[in-house]
């Protein structure tokens, strides 16, 4: 069984807590031991042989309390605040040697982030030199790794308050996540900052987690690095409102980049991939209105970016506390400054390239899909993906506009407003279920596919038929057939259409019942269908047309051409009706 830890609110609440877990694992056969608190009333309410074996033998009510490891930190219990402990091992000064000591400094927080930055520095620029991992380093490298080797003992008077807030703070009112980013020639880096506001207006914030990374070997443009920071700072603030059991504002992000934030706030300009694709993960996880202009020198992602000494960082009360314009009123917090200039020089944005030519042919995008797919089944899929799209578009637009009326009716804040659409719209997104494709959908496909065709192929007779003859002139080819327009499509006409009779026949007999004999005139379009139905039944042989007339026993009859009277009935319901 794995350490277990956690913290509550009160001394009550750890021992009754306590006294809950030992009873539930005992059901079950199991002895919860190493008990530490940073409470001695916590500590007195544990059996002695629970205890962990540093506080076995202690007189809680006189010694100072130990020093424990909290998954992989140093926690001193009596402080109750996280510090590190400094055991240097002996290694050779090579790649290997400077590699295995910096990895030795455990911090998972980053709360030294800036100090382990120059030590990784000369670990790149070893890289860039390439240096084997066991050659010697040449003096200027040995110099500045002896200087941060000797500076890396001042990490164990380096400590940091285990409580996110002052004992004496009362309840909170409200707490927001504050991210800061910054990037530099050397690295970049972030450091995010909870702020807390109690009932009394007073405030108090802490560093919660900060990340400090070397830049690349390849040359990448400081507005890059710092739009990579602002990309880490978004996971960093995920990960931390995933982990936080409290109830946490709109996150605020702060950046001294004007480039990033002209970045963000754009919509009609296209970039390069690298830029694109960081913009586009920035925005899905956050709105424009949420990133703010801090100046360098306010920035405390500043020395995550560049680096710092070790002395200075423990008496840099910004970097702990994060930068005093936090816990003053908001109005008095650092403005944006004017971001409408220009960015026509900036050599991320995707330069257009114009160029003129006479064409003498439109191709409508349909054609192209048409002459893109071989396949008809597969051109129908495709098609009917594209219908399925644009419904789709159209009912988000439709629940858009729905959504927009509703949340305006209960908060007046745009700001406000566009989160809680933008929040409303995704929860919708993810609930819809996805569907394959069905029979109707690739029916409705051929259909527009039918529709492009004719439209191609018989613009006149379409013109035609939705006018107000609705009759195509005597010199189109189609004017035999006797067309007529349904559903936008072109079919063809007369009393009965030649290719639906075996399908007429079948809906008959299922109506009627069997049918022996059929009589009909003997017009052009029936000598036709008679004719071609024989050839399909002589070629085709046991075909679905045989079995569908012939086995059945029908015959079809045809009267002697321009003898109307042999109708009888049929002919005279034709001429009352």
């Amino acid at each position: 069984m794995d350490d277990c830890l956690t913290a509550v609110a009160s001394e009550d609440q750890a021992v009754a807590l306590s006294q809950s877990l030992r009873d539930l694992c005992l059901r079950g056969g199991f002895k919860l031991t190493k008990w530490v608190s940073n409470s001695r009333r916590v500590l007195s309410c544990i059996p002695m042989n629970e205890r962990a074996v540093e506080v076995k033998d202690l007189d809680l009510s006189k010694d100072t309390l130990p020093t424990e490891r909290a998954l992989g930190v140093q926690w001193c219990t009596e402080s109750d605040t996280f510090r590190f402990s400094v055991n240097v091992p002996e290694r050779p000064t090579t790649r290997r040697g400077i590699l295995s000591i910096v990895s030795s400094v455990y911090d998972p927080l980053g709360l030294v982030a800036p100090c382990i930055l120059p030590a990784k520095l000369i670990l790149r620029e070893l890289c860039q030199d390439k240096l084997s991992w066991d050659e010697e380093i040449n003096k200027g490298h040995s110099r500045r790794w002896l200087q941060w080797l000797a500076e890396l003992q001042e990490l164990s008077s380096f400590q940091i308050d285990r409580c996110i807030k002052p004992d004496d703070f009362g309840p909170t009112l409200k707490a927001q996540i504050h991210n800061f980013s910054d990037a530099s020639e050397s690295g970049y880096g972030t450091a995010s900052y909870i702020l807390f506001t109690n009932k009394d207006g007073q405030r108090c914030c802490t560093l919660l987690m900060a990340k400090s990374r070397v830049a690349p070997l390849k040359k990448v443009t400081v507005p890059s690095l710092e739009l990579t920071a602002a990309v880490i700072a978004v996971k960093v603030d995920r990960l931390l409102r995933r982990e936080m059991e409290t109830t946490l504002e709109e996150s605020v992000f702060w950046t001294d980049s004007l480039t990033v934030l002209r970045y963000l706030e754009n919509d009609a300009l296209r970039f390069k991939t690298f830029v694109a694709n960081r913009v586009a993960f920035i925005r899905e996880a956050t709105v424009p209105s949420q990133w703010r202009y801090v100046n360098s020198s306010r920035n405390p992602a500043d020395i995550a970016s560049r680096g710092m000494r070790f002395t200075s960082l423990i008496k840099n009360d910004n970097w702990i506390h994060g930068p005093h314009f936090l816990c003053e009123d908001e109005r008095e917090w650092p403005t944006r400054p004017d971001i409408r200039s220009t960015m026509d020089d900036d050599s991320e944005i995707r330069r257009t390239t114009l160029v003129s030519l006479v064409s003498t042919t439109k191709v409508a995008a349909l054609t192209k899909l048409v002459e893109y797919y071989s396949d008809w089944h597969r051109l129908k899929k495709a098609i009917a993906w594209m219908l399925r799209l644009k419904d789709l578009l159209h009912y988000f637009a439709i629940k858009r506009k729905e959504c927009k009326a509703v949340v305006a009716l209960r908060e007046t804040d745009e700001r406000k407003q566009s989160l809680k659409v933008q929040e409303e719209m995704k929860r919708l997104r993810k609930s819809l279920e996805k569907k394959p494709l069905s029979v109707q959908d690739l029916k409705d496909a051929e259909v527009v596919l039918i529709r492009h065709s004719q439209k191609e192929m018989y613009p006149e007779e379409l013109a035609s038929l939705q006018g107000k003859e609705s009759q195509v002139k005597k010199s189109s080819p189609l004017y035999r057939l006797d067309p007529v327009l349904q559903d936008g499509v072109i079919r063809v006409g007369s009393r009965l259409n030649k290719s639906a009779m075996p399908e007429e026949s079948r809906r008959f007999i299922s109506r009627r019942g069997q049918v022996s004999t059929m009589r009909s005139d003997n017009g052009t379009n029936f000598m036709g269908a008679e004719r071609e139905l024989r050839e399909a039944l002589e070629e085709l042989d046991h075909s679905q047309l045989r079995d569908g007339l012939m086995q059945k026993g029908i015959t079809w009859i045809f009267n002697t051409p321009t003898a109307s009277h042999q109708g009888g009935i049929w002919e005279r319901q034709i001429r009352t009706g």
